[in-house]
């Protein structure tokens, strides 16, 4: 299996990073990432009102347990800060924010998408970055594996990070170390930087399920099985482990 490289850009080491971290996969998997790259990371939540919780109740154990897994981690990690957006959910009607079955809408993206939600979640880690002196702000957002989503769209945070760098007078940047990798290469990213201790802890410690079930431990970890959440994560599972 190849291995994904590992890099730092110049003057990295000296940086403090915001991640936006939900308890998933992805979020988990640059949460590492940003820890091997930058002097100091803190962790940004959202309670934004979705249907189930089982995510935000994921994040804590999965924080405490990466420290527990490595020195590096520990040492780099500081706190997390969980953001009340409830009234997003109250605006938005989804299926992650309402009681409805998951299905595409007329323009082909599933009824899962909540209008606006990363570019209110990077609008809210902003000015939380901007209080804390963190001049980067990392997201787990990809438009390889993805569901169409228009705001995980690489010319869309590129945009975002110019607007937020203008708005705040202060340089923001904007880091998506997945956009271009499928979910195979995700895990595998996981394998580099933690090697498999952190790939284990993220199949069972994270929560990725668009329907918040967690009664069963896949190969690839929690979940339904069924929806598109799972559906990416247990093909790109299959697929990472066909190619060790």
């Amino acid at each position: 299996m190849q291995r994904t490289l590992i890099t730092k850009a110049a003057g990295a080491e000296n940086e403090k990073a915001i991640v936006l971290f939900s308890g998933g996969q992805d979020s988990a998997t640059c949460l590492a990432w940003a820890l091997r790259r930058y002097k100091s990371v803190e962790t940004a939540g959202f309670d934004y009102g979705q249907r189930h919780s089982v995510e935000l109740e994921c994040r804590k154990a999965f924080l405490q347990k990466l420290r527990e897994l490595d020195a590096e981690f520990n040492a780099k990690l500081g706190p997390d800060h969980m953001i009340d957006m409830s009234s997003l959910g109250q605006i938005s009607d989804c299926a992650l924010t309402k009681d409805k079955a998951i299905a595409f809408e007329k323009n082909g993206v599933p009824n899962t998408f909540v209008p606006a939600r990363n570019l209110l979640f990077f609008t809210y880690a902003a000015a939380v970055a901007y209080r804390r002196g963190a001049s980067v702000l990392v997201g787990g957002m990809c438009e390889t594996d993805y569901s169409g989503y228009a705001d995980c769209r690489d010319n869309t945070l590129k945009s975002l990070q110019v607007s937020l760098s203008l708005g705040l007078d202060e340089p923001i940047v904007i880091e998506t170390p997945l956009m271009r990798l499928d979910k195979a290469q995700t895990w595998e990213l996981a394998e580099a930087l933690g090697g498999k201790e952190l790939v284990e802890l993220i199949r069972r410690e994270t929560h990725t399920c668009y329907l918040g079930v967690r009664d069963e431990l896949h190969d690839w970890g929690y979940g339904c099985g069924k929806c598109p959440a799972c559906r990416l994560r247990a093909r790109g599972w299959s697929a990472y482990k066909n190619q060790a």
